[in-house]
């Protein structure tokens, strides 16, 4: 393998590292636009139209939990808007020199807020633990956001299993 084939590879493995695959377990995808009914054309092109997107909001609405210190929300909020005072955005406002912005993990990343709490081979893993302890195989979506609405909705439709889920996923972002 050439160098550049070499990185490469070992990005796709970084990718894969905690995707489990269950045998005699069918795949199914959820259209978070209408879980009751499931992806149409129709529905799609509906919400292409309107403008609106009732999921556009929820990640901001996940983050605000009864049970949950207002400074773990406002860490989650900042944590989604990409404001946390990550190395990356510290060397943007030049407040570290350029550098001193690779991980604090020594993986040799940079440091990002998704890198840290999505994709770094130290800290990400929690993900795939936590799941392993409810018993629920997913793969993790690499855009925080996402992945705050994707893990609140893995035990499917219901207010308090979302709610419960929901505060897994502050707790764990806050323990990170």
């Amino acid at each position: 393998m050439w160098t550049w084939e070499e990185a490469l590879l070992e990005e796709c493995r970084a990718l894969l590292f905690d995707i489990s695959l269950v045998p005699n377990v069918s795949d199914s995808w959820e259209w978070l636009p209408d879980t009751a009914e499931g992806y149409s054309v129709r529905g799609a092109y509906d919400l292409l139209t309107n403008g609106e997107d009732s999921q556009m909001g929820l990640p901001f609405e996940l983050v605000w939990h009864p049970q949950v210190p207002l400074k773990v929300s406002v860490f989650a909020l900042w944590l989604i808007q990409d404001r946390l005072p990550t190395k990356a955005n510290l060397d943007i406002r030049g407040v570290i020199p350029a550098n001193d912005i690779f991980c604090v993990s020594g993986c040799g990343h940079v440091e990002t807020a998704e890198h840290l709490f999505l994709s770094c081979s130290t800290f990400a893993s929690l993900w795939q633990q936590v799941r392993d302890w409810i018993s629920f195989v997913g793969v993790d979506s690499n855009i925080i956001a996402d992945h705050l609405v994707q893990f609140a909705h893995l035990t499917g439709v219901g207010k308090a299993k979302t709610s419960f889920m929901q505060l897994i996923w502050l707790l764990c972002s806050w323990v990170v």
